[in-house]
């Protein structure tokens, strides 16, 4: 056995070394180096990738349920409408049986408080973005109105809306309630 130290190349310490071996040492390492550097590069991207398909998906997410929190409330808004307006049928009724022009105004007070609660409502739900369906003289639309009845009207041309029996809403494009009508036969 020999007491000396050897070095990487198996040569004992202080014994010459070939420069060939020492070439040869140096580009082992650098190729190890080099394979090293591959490796953790590749796994650099992999990570990248999977941190980029996380932030797509996230943001996604994010559009998504953005989407559906907008909708919820919009579906809200429209039940909510939906319940309103047969409220704003109902005084209206009211104020046609007791001969007042919801348009119009009264001395009695409380008819006036009545026709002013009407508009009120009326212009509230106007700004929420109801609209109402009112198609008397219009050509009949399915999409917006359900006829009721057919009668014959001189000088009105067949298909179109002569009565409307109850008024229809829509809110954001959307049918609420279609339009009751008559319609010239």
């Amino acid at each position: 056995m020999n007491d000396r130290p050897e070095t990487q190349t198996g040569a004992p310490q202080g014994a010459p070394v070939e420069p060939e071996a020492q070439e040869r040492e140096a580009q082992e390492v650098e190729q190890d180096l080099a394979q090293l550097l591959a490796e953790a590069e590749a796994k650099r991207d992999e990570y990248l990738d999977i941190a980029r398909r996380a932030q797509a998906d996230f943001e996604n997410y994010r559009k998504r349920m953005a989407a559906e929190v907008q909708a919820a409330a919009l579906r809200g808004k429209a039940e909510v409408a939906r319940g309103v307006v047969p409220v704003l049928d109902d005084l209206e009724r009211a104020l046609q049986a007791a001969g007042l022009d919801p348009e119009g105004d009264s001395d009695d007070p409380l008819a006036h408080g009545v026709l002013l609660v009407f508009r009120n409502l009326r212009e509230t739900l106007g700004r929420s973005g109801i609209e109402v369906v009112d198609p008397k003289g219009e050509k009949f639309d399915p999409n917006f109105a359900e006829a009721l009845s057919t009668v014959q009207v001189e000088g009105t041309e067949a298909g179109v809306v002569v009565e409307v029996m109850q008024k229809g809403y829509r809110f954001d494009g959307h049918l609420i309630r279609p339009a009751m009508v008559v319609v010239a036969a």
